[in-house]
Parts: C-alpha cells; structure tokens; sequence
C-alpha cells in the first residue's frame, strides 16, 4: 500500500476536520506516538496546518525508536542515528477535542517514510497488521486496558493526594472532585467508562474503559492516561503511571484483557473446555500461556516493571492460569451466570504502564493468531496464591529481571517474524540499553528515575 493512494480521502476528511476543530475553539492539534521506551511523544500543529498535516505528514527523525527512559539514545542493526526521516499521518478516525485542555485536539499518528511506504518500525501499523492478520484467519479481537496511577505531590517521597485506606470510600471522598472531573473529561471525548475504585497502594486509583478492537484500544490508553494527567495539573497534582513509585510497595499495573471471536461467537464461552471455553479458545490461551515469558518483555518492559512482577502483589509473577485468580499470570473471567459471549475474557497481568500498548495489543493479536487452530490444550489451572504451594508443585516463575525476559523474546521466533527485523532489534536495543543503565542502581534510585517518566 501506498500512501498516495489515499490522497483524495485524505483531502476531503482533513478539511471537513479542520472546519469542525475551528468552529469548536481548538487552536492546536497533537499529534502523538509512542516510543519503543514506552513514553508517549508529540509533535503539534496549528489547526490551519491540520490540512497539510493530514495529506503531506509532519516530519520526525526515526531515531526516536532507539530513544531509553531517560532521553539517552542508543543505536540498533536498522535504525540509530542523525540521518534519515518519516512523515506523520494523523488518523483523523481518532480526532478527539481534548475536554481538560482547551484549545487542544489530539490524534494518534501512523508513521511513513518519505517515499509514502508503510514505515517498516511503526508500533501503531504494527498493531493494525496484526489485528489484519488475525480477521484473514477469521478471528476478531476484543481488548480493554485497566489503567492504574498514582495522584499525588512531587516530593522526595511522594506524597499521595489521599490518605484513606485502600479501596477505601474515604479515598473517594477525599478526591470527589477530582474524580468527577476526571470522569467527565473522559466522557466528553467519547471514553465508555466502565469502572472506577481507589486501588491498594496510597494515592492510587483505577478506571476500566470499555473493550474496542486492538488498535483502538491501544489508542484509548494514550489517551484515557494524557486526560487524566491534564486533568490531575488542573488539580495541582502530579500523576504516575510507572510499574512502582515507591520501592517495596505495589505497583500500577495497566493489565489488557481480551477476547477472541470467529464467525460462530466468543471463543471462550459456550464450549466445551474449561468454564465453557470452546477447543479454539483454550488453544489461544494455551499458546499465550507458553509464550508469556516472551511476552514480559513487551508487557513488563522496564527495569522498574520487575520491580512490581513480584509473588502476592497481584501481579502475576508465575507462568500460570486461573479461573478468577488474580495471582495467575493469565486469568480467566468466565463473566456473569449466562452472559459469557458478551463477558467471557482473559486477563493478561504481567502487563504495566511502561509498556508501548501498540507492541502489547499487536503481540497478543499475532500470538492468537499463531495458536487458534493449532489445538493445544492448558495445563491444569492453579488455584489460590502458586507462592504458597511446595517448590515442586509450584509453576515457572517468570522472568524476574529485564535481561531474562529480553532473552525470552529473543528466542521468540514468532514474535520476531511478526515484528519484522527492524522493529524488533530497536526494542531489544531499547530494552537492553535501559537495563545496563540501571545495572548497578538500587531500586530506590531505578524508581526515583522512572517515576514521573511515565
């Protein structure tokens, strides 16, 4: 596919956009992506250059793919360096006036080169390939991100924005209105908000949006967590979605859940498996299941995520299954009596706020894809907490550093061919750039320099 080929839409949609931002009072437009480091970047233009923006692009350097947590850059096999640049597509289908921002509309990018070719390293055309590849093999994905943060004041410890207990009412109180705001920010963009609870940790809290299909699911994570952090500067508070903000406490996960379809319905709900998954269903999460040691890296992909993928913290630090287990690393949600085609999914918990969510939704789609119809079957689910059983009947634990789970994915050959060289070496070069940065660092020190990066 070539990107002039769609110049004609391309100009129609941009101008009728352009008019519809202006008459609304929006004076700019950011344009964003996210990195290989997990961090959300931005380029803006002025509504008047909306037009030009959608049917010419933005340029950028492709070094950003090799950019570490902390802005430092590194290099890999296809990509690294000054030279070279892509152009920036906005999708205009995601066009969103930003409620706690006036003046401000925002747009998730795709990338292409200056030959107007796919660019072969974009993580969002990533993620809509796989999800491509997925319905030609006849499955339709479902996902959902859970979106945990921290609210609180920057100080040397950080001071949560609220003292009661955790899910505590008191801490619903307390944040009334913020969490209306919030809340309203959100549905003024068009966010289904399904769920909203103070979690475990001080300070931190969590919402549920409601499922889309992969891409734009990942979508709705950029933007649910950009909402929340402008509204939270309304606020004069400053937010974390980093896998710990304190050392020894319990993380923010941002766990995904997902559901697969074919042409006869929900595949985890009414056959004859375990908790009504059908024989295709089971075989998706079987091979999700054996390949999670891989996935760690791209879900859990920090030095600070290891931080959190610790045993009892709900985390899912063992390669384990269950049904409505929130130890396991793979949970499966049977749903309501009776409602299990519209509820039954599963849970991917080793799964944080340092991951890029296209990298995440597009590795799952490619895994489903891979182990649909290759008939495999789960093991014997664990039920109750796998840390308390004896050694030997304990499940794999997985990877408890960041170099062991770049080793996994490296083996991956799967996730590699889906990936494609280039994307794939500038992650692992991003992934294991951060871990020699922070090689000889306490966890105090990894969580002091990656707290208020994501």
């Amino acid at each position: 596919m070539n990107r002039r080929a769609t110049a004609e839409q391309d100009h129609a949609q941009a101008r009728d956009a352009a008019g519809v931002l202006a008459a609304e009072g929006v004076h700019a437009v950011a344009m964003t992506w996210v990195d290989n480091a997990g961090i959300t970047r931005v380029k803006s233009v002025p509504v008047s250059r909306l037009f030009d923006a959608a049917v010419e692009g933005v340029g950028m350097s492709p070094v950003f793919d090799v950019f570490l947590v902390d802005d430092s850059v590194t290099t890999s096999a296809h990509i690294g360096g000054p030279t070279g640049d892509l152009r920036l597509f906005p999708d205009l289908e995601r066009l969103t006036v930003l409620a706690a921002q006036p003046g401000w509309a925002w747009a998730p990018v795709d990338r292409w080169t200056q030959d107007g070719e796919p660019y072969r390293a974009c993580q969002r055309l990533f993620a809509r390939a796989m999800a491509e590849r997925a319905a030609a093999a006849g499955l339709t994905l479902r996902m959902a991100f859970e979106v945990e943060w921290f609210a609180g004041a920057d100080d040397p410890a950080p001071r949560p924005a609220s003292t009661g207990p955790a899910y505590g009412m008191t801490r619903v109180v307390e944040l009334s209105s913020y969490a209306v705001d919030v809340l309203e920010a959100l549905a003024a963009q068009g966010v289904t908000v399904e769920q909203f609870h103070p979690e475990y940790s001080p300070g931190q809290l969590e919402l549920s949006v409601a499922a889309a299909d992969p891409v734009a699911a990942a979508d709705l994570n950029v933007l649910v967590r950009q909402t929340i952090r402008a509204v939270s500067a309304r606020h004069g508070l400053r937010v974390s979605f980093a896998p710990v903000v304190s050392a020894g406490q319990v993380g923010n996960g941002s766990h995904l859940h997902f559901s697969v379809r074919d042409g006869q319905g929900n595949l985890f709900a009414g056959g004859p498996g375990p908790y009504g998954m059908t024989q295709r269903g089971e075989s998706v999460l079987a091979g999700v299941l054996d390949r999670l040691p891989a996935l760690c890296a791209v879900g859990a992909p920090s030095v600070a995520s290891y931080l959190r993928l610790v045993p009892q913290r709900w985390a899912g630090a063992f390669q384990c299954w269950g049904h409505e287990n929130r130890e396991a690393a793979l949970r499966f949600v049977a749903g309501p009596p009776g409602a299990g085609e519209r509820f039954a999914n599963a849970e991917l918990k080793a799964c944080d706020g340092a991951a890029n969510p296209y990298l995440v939704v597009g590795a799952v789609c490619a895994i489903a894809t891979d182990s649909a119809g290759a008939d495999l079957r789960l093991p014997p689910e664990v039920r109750g907490d796998p840390a308390s059983l004896d050694p030997g009947d304990r499940p794999p634990r997985l990877p408890a550093t960041l170099p062991e789970a770049i080793d996994r994915l490296r083996a991956d050959a799967g996730l590699r061919d889906a990936m494609g060289d280039a994307l794939f070496e500038a992650f692992l070069a991003v992934r294991r750039g951060e871990a020699e940065l922070f090689a000889d660092r306490e966890p105090d020190d990894v969580v002091a320099a990656t707290r208020w990066r994501y």
